[in-house]
């Protein structure tokens, strides 16, 4: 994959305060509050908010219950399970799901085909508490259009830019969130942070990578956040960021000792749509 490299102090330039942001009154911060405590969710993805912290990463990244969502692979729905009624009376939710009938017979498209036919029916399941909450396509790079262009208040990934990284995708799925994004609409990013080096193949991204082709779409970072940062993490292990909880990858080997680590140390980025 190649990125072009940008200067790290020249990327952070104009970066907003975090400790700022957090002191701003947020909208709609109860009924997420609400949402998050809601039993809608499955208590099995309930226990993992310790490390994804739902809350306080929605509330960094400026969302409002009134606005038009985005998100890019929601996979199982852990987010979806939080976003959807969120967002049900006065905004939209928007799932990015995989392609549920791929032309191409392959392991990963057999995997993505099953796990988007299980997202769709349970978003028609729930309609009496997602309401109108829909999906669109992505699949890249065959299908890389999200909606309308200016369409869209927030664009969110969760833990899944090294899956395009691994396919040199990642610049489509920038430009196609720059795209879809109002004028003045974040990409808010949450991803496994390497360190210098590392091989996206271990699921880890380099954080200046990121900002460097978030740049290359047009975006500017606002804010970075340790929101959900793990310094327990060393990342130097045998199986990839798979080894960490919830996927264990090594089974019963050493699992006390991963499951003491808790789950990856993770990079919280916001990125704005500059006005045309």
């Amino acid at each position: 994959m190649k990125i072009t490299s940008i200067c790290a102090s020249l990327l952070l330039t104009g970066l907003v305060s975090v400790q700022a942001l957090a002191a701003a009154p947020e909208p709609s911060q109860d009924a997420l509050a609400q949402a998050v405590k809601s039993d809608f969710r499955q208590a099995k993805n309930s226990l993992r908010d310790e490390y994804r912290h739902p809350q306080d990463t929605l509330n960094f990244f400026g969302i409002n219950s009134s606005q038009t969502v985005i998100e890019l692979w929601p996979g199982g729905g852990w987010y979806a399970e939080i976003l959807g009624p969120y967002l049900a009376k006065d905004g939209h939710y928007v799932a990015a799901n995989f392609e549920t009938e791929p032309s191409q017979d392959t392991q990963g498209n057999r995997y993505r085909a099953k796990n988007g036919k299980k997202f769709a029916a349970w978003l028609a399941q729930h309609r009496d508490v997602l309401g109108a909450a829909s999906t669109v396509t992505l699949d890249p790079p065959a299908k890389l259009t999200l909606g309308a262009d200016k369409s869209a208040d927030l664009v969110l990934t969760f833990r899944n830019l090294h899956n395009w990284a691994m396919q040199d995708q990642l610049e489509g799925i920038f430009d196609a969130a720059f795209r879809v994004l109002k004028d003045g609409g974040v990409f808010g990013v949450v991803e496994h942070r390497a360190k210098p080096g590392m091989d996206p193949d271990s699921g880890y991204m380099v954080p200046e990578q990121v900002i460097a082709l978030a740049s290359k779409a047009g975006f500017v970072l606002a804010a970075s956040s340790e929101i959900n940062a793990n310094p327990k993490d060393s990342k130097d292990y045998s199986r990839g960021v798979w080894t960490l909880p919830p996927v264990l990858a090594l089974g019963q080997q050493d699992r006390d000792k991963y499951l003491a680590i808790g789950e990856s140390d993770r990079m919280t980025l916001k990125f704005i749509k500059k006005s045309s």
